[in-house]
């Protein structure tokens, strides 16, 4: 735990100490330092609601001044187990069985400031005047436990800063942030919405519509340039195959499931056994190797907690851009290169240039949980650090978060307002070959084992258009705008000549639309900037007369009167280069 990290726990424990103070019979649960923050998780007998924010801050405050220590001890199980029961604390009481059962623990850290006593590891800053800036953000509902079937807390969400400057500052990011909101702007541009009658599944509207299949028909043209074979697998496979992968007992409660003529079937959460049947239906040579596997639609479902459900940052369907690829062991390298090339390009296609990579491997010292000899391990983790090296990327290393078959390397890229966004992940796999038998012919006329790579370049379609509307906070790309051209007319006699106007661009491929409310053109030319559309091209007499558009630009520039088939042309370069600015325009 770092030093910001510190002072946030200790910060959760001085709220904590506050609500209790200020709501008589509130229980707490737990709390520990986050991204940005804290938070902590109380049971109470009354709602608690944002008005009640100010003066649980007064309460932090004054222990801030009183610059209380932070004292540490460690008491017997049984003292602090009667000492919490003894104050109605169950959560703590539960927090101390669970400890004895699954870890063995004789005694417990026990942290007191002033007159609060929490249980607690730490570790904790030495007192509550090393508490910088604090501010409370919100509250949510939280499951115990994460259990859904356990009683649902309140959860305060609260920040802390060394200084009050780095807290102004990290408050202004939250609110360009809240305008950004990929929920806000999906609603703004009509892209997509979501329904109770189907919780964690997307409605695509007309413009998201487009815009997903621009990226859509990318991603696809990308893969056929370099040799990826696309295939499509259903959605729902036998319960067999599952415990075969073993994702019966290790995923099952994340997956949907159903039945039919007496046979249990799991909704798939990922792609990967529909690859492992097709690469079976026949033998292999080396030399077919690598194989691309790319299954770029194949609709997914995960069975998310409804309060852990977020816009199209967390769905329960969505479609990613996945491949498996087959490699001989002595191809792996270069196929990682090429995959890790392919991911970055992709990336930077979409306007991100500044990465932030993970390297997750064995832990060293609990080898037993992981799959595959040493010898394969040390050679994959070798390979991806080389690999990620030749690329510029210096990978942070991750030990022990891994999966159980194989190291991945994770590519995460920053965003206008500097938020990593997980995207490229490609994970190596010497699991999958042994449980499915998978073998190929090698230039020594034996069979042998394929190594899988699995890889994913953009994630989820979903998640990526939530990452892309809050990026460009919806001005998008003219490429990916659902809407490339606004026009405008004037008067109701200049309809027709825009209606004629529409027509010609839509000949040249552009999305139009004609705007033709009865309204004043500057209150038009207002709603199009606020739908982002990147082009408006204004109408009337003069325009008629002279077969011209008068263009402004979303950012307000206005370009003036060029003929149309001019603009036509410089409009379509324009998205025929992907251009991520109008520079480009006339």
């Amino acid at each position: 735990m770092n030093d910001l990290e510190r002072m946030r726990h200790s910060a959760a424990h001085v709220m904590a100490s506050a609500v209790v103070d200020m709501i008589p019979g509130a229980k707490v649960a737990i709390g520990p330092p986050i991204e940005d923050g804290f938070y902590y998780d109380f049971a109470l007998p009354r709602e608690l609601t944002p008005d009640d924010f100010p003066e649980i801050e007064r309460r932090m405050r004054a222990q801030i001044q009183q610059d209380l220590p932070f004292e540490h001890w460690d008491w017997p199980v049984a003292q602090a187990r009667e000492h919490f029961a003894r104050l109605g604390e169950k959560y703590k009481v539960e927090l101390i069985d669970d400890l004895v059962k699954n870890e063995g623990v004789e005694s417990v850290g026990i942290y007191r400031q002033g007159s609060f006593l929490d249980l607690c590891r730490g570790p904790h800053v030495a007192s509550t005047g090393q508490i910088g800036a604090i501010k409370l953000l919100r509250t949510a509902g939280a499951y115990w436990r994460g259990d859904a079937k356990r009683e649902q807390l309140t959860r305060i969400y609260a920040t802390a800063w060394p200084t009050q400057t780095e807290l102004d500052a990290y408050l202004e990011r939250l609110e360009e942030a809240r305008k950004r909101d990929h929920r806000r702007i999906g609603q703004q541009l009509e892209l997509f919405s979501f329904h109770e009658e189907s919780p964690g599944a997307p409605f695509w509207l007309p413009n998201g519509t487009v815009l997903r299949q621009e990226i859509e028909n990318f991603v696809r043209a990308e893969h056929r340039k370099r040799g990826y074979k696309e295939v499509r697998t259903p959605v729902i496979l036998d319960r067999s195959l599952w415990e075969r992968s073993g994702h019966w007992k290790l995923y099952k409660d994340q997956m949907f499931i159903t039945e039919a003529e007496e046979r249990e079937y799991g909704v798939k959460p990922m792609n990967c056994l529909g690859a492992y049947l097709i690469y079976k239906e026949k033998l292999h040579s080396f030399r077919e190797l690598p194989l691309r596997l790319a299954e770029l639609t194949g609709l997914l479902h995960r069975n998310e907690l409804s309060g852990a459900l977020s816009g199209l940052f967390r769905v329960r369907e969505f479609i990613q851009d996945d491949t498996h690829i087959f490699v001989t062991p002595a191809g792996l390298e270069d196929e990682l290169g090429a995959v890790v090339e392919f991911g970055l390009s992709m990336l930077r296609a979409f306007g991100f240039n500044e990465f932030a990579v993970g390297l997750s491997v064995r832990d060293p010292a609990n080898t037993d949980k992981f799959l595959g000899s040493d010898e394969q391990w040390e050679s994959a983790e070798s390979a991806l650090t080389r690999v990620a090296a030749a690329h510029g990327l210096q990978p942070e290393i991750m030990f022990g978060e891994a999966k159980f078959y194989g190291p991945s390397l994770d590519i995460h890229v920053k965003d206008a307002l500097g938020r990593l966004w997980q995207c490229t992940t490609v994970q190596i796999d010497f699991n999958a070959p042994e449980r499915f038998d998978l073998e190929f012919v090698d230039s020594d006329g034996e069979r042998h084992r394929p190594v899988v790579i699995h890889r994913a370049l953009i994630g989820s379609y979903e998640r990526f258009v939530g990452v892309l509307t809050e990026h460009y906070a919806g001005a998008f790309p003219v490429w990916l705008a659902p809407v490339q051209v606004s026009l405008l007319p004037i008067a109701d006699r200049h309809l027709e000549y825009a209606e004629k106007v529409a027509t010609e661009l839509r000949q040249k491929g552009l999305r139009v639309e004609v705007d033709a409310r009865r309204e004043k053109v500057n209150a038009k030319i207002r709603d199009a900037q606020l739908t982002k559309v990147p082009y408006m091209l204004v109408v009337g007499d003069k325009e008629v007369d002279a077969n011209a558009v008068s263009v402004r630009l979303r950012t307000g520039e206005n370009l003036g009167p060029r003929p149309v088939d001019q603009f036509a042309a410089l409009a379509s370069r324009t998205v025929e280069s992907r251009s991520l600015t109008l520079s480009d325009t006339p």
